[in-house]
C-alpha cells in the first residue's frame, strides 16, 4: 500500500464536511482500513499537493439492515469503513471539483 490512491478511496463530501471545510480547513476522506495516519498525511500532500498539519481518523462499523419485500425480509449490512479529517495549513485548500 504505497500509492496515494491506494490509501485515500474517495472524498467525504457532505453538509457537514463543507461545514468544517469552511470554518476549520478540514477535509474528509475514506481511507483505507489498513492506513495509518501518517500513510495518510503523505497521501493527501502528494495527490494534492498541500501541507497536512493534522490527521484525525475514525473506524465505523458496518449497520444490520432489513427491509419487508413481496418475498419476505431482506437482511444484509452497510459497509465498514475508515474515515479521516485532514486538517491543511492556513490559506491552503482543495478542490474537489476542478477535475469534473
Amino acid at each position: 500500500m504505497e500509492k496515494s490512491r491506494d490509501i485515500l478511496v474517495r472524498p467525504l463530501i457532505t453538509e457537514a464536511m463543507t461545514h468544517l471545510t469552511e470554518r476549520l480547513n478540514q477535509y474528509g476522506f475514506i481511507v483505507a482500513k489498513e492506513a495509518n495516519k501518517l500513510q495518510i498525511a503523505k497521501a493527501v500532500e502528494q495527490y494534492y499537493n498541500v501541507t497536512v498539519v493534522r490527521v484525525n481518523t475514525m473506524r465505523y462499523q458496518g449497520k444490520r439492515k432489513t427491509r419487508m419485500t413481496k418475498a419476505g425480509y431482506l437482511v444484509g449490512r452497510t459497509a465498514s469503513f475508515k474515515k479521516a479529517i485532514v486538517t491543511l495549513k492556513p490559506g491552503e485548500t482543495i478542490d474537489f471539483y476542478s477535475n469534473i
